[in-house]
């Protein structure tokens, strides 16, 4: 297996007028009464552990009294515009806790809201607005089995907390409990790995992932979801798509080795391929109509792009990758090969 090197950060590219009008066309774009930067005025923060005592990237944010106040407001009105267009009632949500992480491009606060009559609780995130990262979430919400629920406005991204288990706390804790099928588990590896390498989104390293577990009446079903967007296109080495080649992600890639000869996981593929097809004929219209908006946009460096079209057109044969002037074009290309094939 080889290992995968991010060659430098990846810069934040602005959200063009055309993406903005996409958004709004598809009710992505709203007006939120706090935004990214009314977040950064905290005055202090302390390191946040996990529920083992063990460090996290994570800090817990301090905010003034007076702050914390209107930021409880802001912060419950977009959770209800998020979960429900307003609709919810907010009178018994608060703001249990806002924790900040500066590690990875987004620089992602995280905000903890409680229902106080049941002492219920869930996560969102708002975070700098970046066009890689929304072009991501579209192409996630498009294109794979999981639907994406997140909204922008100005400089900000509100997105949903996506559910699961930490791709590397996973390999860590859970895989080495009894009742596991580790052959689900590496089936939806390995598809996992083609529909990242398809659409292009790299970084998909184990902690940039999670492990949904869905108990079915007699096994365990389960589902890899990506949780992070910001490596949507951006590289110019065709393996940084591909999530087998990261070190962070060999327990999953010795699974499929351990339980399928070459065979079975070309047969997985294809049924990932035929599926991605059939989304991509039911969302024919939007998928253009994002297309159309991201063959005009500036999305990675020119030695990247040139790099990457090289790469695929020999990986798929395929010349027409060579006449690709932008990221938008390989990803279109990229998409060709799955509806014709």
């Amino acid at each position: 297996m080889h290992e995968n090197h991010i060659s430098i950060k990846k810069p934040s590219y602005p959200i063009s007028n055309s993406l903005m009008d996409y958004l709004r066309k598809y009710s992505r774009e709203i007006k939120i009464p706090v935004r990214y930067i009314d977040l950064k005025h905290f005055f202090s923060s302390v390191p946040l552990d996990d529920k083992n005592g063990n460090s996290t990237l994570w800090e817990t944010a301090l905010y003034s009294e007076s702050e914390m106040e209107e930021l409880n407001a802001g912060l419950t009105e977009i959770y209800s515009i998020l979960k429900s267009d307003g609709t919810t009632l907010i009178d018994h949500l608060s703001v249990a806790r806002i924790d900040f992480c500066a590690f990875g491009n987004s620089q992602p606060f995280r905000v903890k809201i409680i229902n106080q009559l049941n002492d219920n609780y869930d996560y969102f995130y708002i975070k700098k607005a970046d066009a890689s990262r929304i072009y991501g979430l579209e192409l996630e919400h498009i294109l794979s089995p999981n639907k994406i629920n997140y909204l922008v406005y100005q400089d900000t991204i509100i997105e949903e907390h996506i559910v699961g288990i930490p791709g590397d706390q996973f390999t860590a804790e859970n895989l080495k409990q009894e009742g596991h099928n580790e052959v689900r588990l590496a089936k939806e590896f390995v598809k996992f790995n083609e529909r990242c390498f398809i659409r292009l989104l790299g970084d998909m390293r184990s902690y940039n992932f999670v492990v949904d577990m869905t108990p079915d009446f007699d096994q365990i079903q389960y589902r890899i979801r990506a949780i992070d967007f910001d490596q949507q296109s951006f590289e110019g080495r065709k393996n940084i798509y591909f999530p087998q080649y990261y070190k962070e992600n060999s327990p999953y890639v010795e699974l499929a080795m351990k339980h399928m000869d070459p065979e079975v996981v070309e047969q997985y593929k294809l049924e990932e391929r035929a599926l991605m097809a059939k989304r991509l004929r039911l969302s024919e219209y939007q998928i253009r109509k994002l297309m159309e908006v991201m063959i005009q946009d500036e999305l990675s460096l020119p030695k990247h792009i040139s790099q990457l079209k090289q790469n695929l057109a020999k990986h798929y044969s395929d010349n027409s990758f060579l006449d690709c002037k932008k990221m938008g074009d390989i990803v279109q290309v990229c998409l060709n090969q799955v509806r014709n094939h």
